[in-house]
């Protein structure tokens, strides 16, 4: 039976380093040469993955499963974390882990969301970011629905005790969600309050069969420890009305 999860955040893309250059510009449209699946880690963002081996490198003893999801950003932490960590531990790769499709809006800032779809911001302003779902992509409670039968599936799926995610900031936050109960307001603030870290770790341990604790939330200590650069680049902030 699985009795720990490690939720890690990829390390810093090329797609977070290119929306921070938008929004600090006031640009209405972040440049990215790629699609989203196809968005590669940053210079910093490989140096991170391999300060990541350090901290992983414990998790990973004594048989661990390793999932992530199939975005390149995500698959190239794993292999280049891996590889530090001098770890032989297959990656398996599931769509269901894939970061939030924001359709229509994709590549655009706060600014070119209100210049190109002004009726979809305001429904954005009401909803919130949890339940607003742009057309032709998904809502926070749709990332939750694939990441329920995830889990669902997972016990089947291997024999490990400790398995480690490798995933995106907002699949962290609704396994959070999804395992420690919790409602759309509290997953928000605590998101809002301290976002998820570039290559940072966050444990889950099981206290019950349908009960999990938080153990460590969005550690970025190996970085520090390896002088490799903390960085955040979380989301848009929620709408509030």
């Amino acid at each position: 039976m699985i009795e720990e999860l490690v939720l890690v955040r990829h390390g810093e893309s090329e797609g977070n380093v290119a929306a921070a250059a938008a929004h600090a510009a006031g640009a209405e449209q972040i440049v990215l040469p790629f699609r989203d699946p196809d968005v590669p880690l940053s210079a910093v963002g490989v140096d991170q993955a391999a300060a990541l081996g350090a901290g992983l490198a414990p998790l990973l003893a004594d048989g661990a499963g390793l999932w992530s999801s199939p975005y390149v950003r995500a698959l190239q932490t794993a292999q280049v974390a891996l590889a530090a960590a001098g770890a032989d531990v297959p990656i398996i790769a599931d769509e269901r882990l894939r970061d939030r499709e924001l359709g229509v809006l994709d590549l655009l800032t706060t600014e070119g969301v209100a210049r190109h779809f002004p009726l979809e911001a305001q429904r954005r302003q009401w909803w919130g970011k949890f339940y607003h779902r742009p057309p032709g992509g998904e809502s926070w409670t749709d990332v939750a629905l694939r990441l329920r039968s995830f889990l669902g599936d997972l016990p089947a799926a291997t024999d490990a005790e400790r398995v480690v995610l490798v995933v995106h900031d907002a699949v962290v936050m609704l396994i959070r969600y999804l395992l420690e109960g919790l409602d759309e307001h509290t997953v928000l603030q605590l998101e809002a309050a301290d976002p998820v870290k570039n290559a940072s770790i966050t444990v889950l341990r099981r206290e019950a069969e349908r009960l999990w604790r938080i153990e460590r939330y969005n550690d970025a200590s190996h970085l520090e420890q390896q002088d490799a650069p903390v960085t955040e680049h979380g989301g848009e902030p929620d709408a509030v009305h």
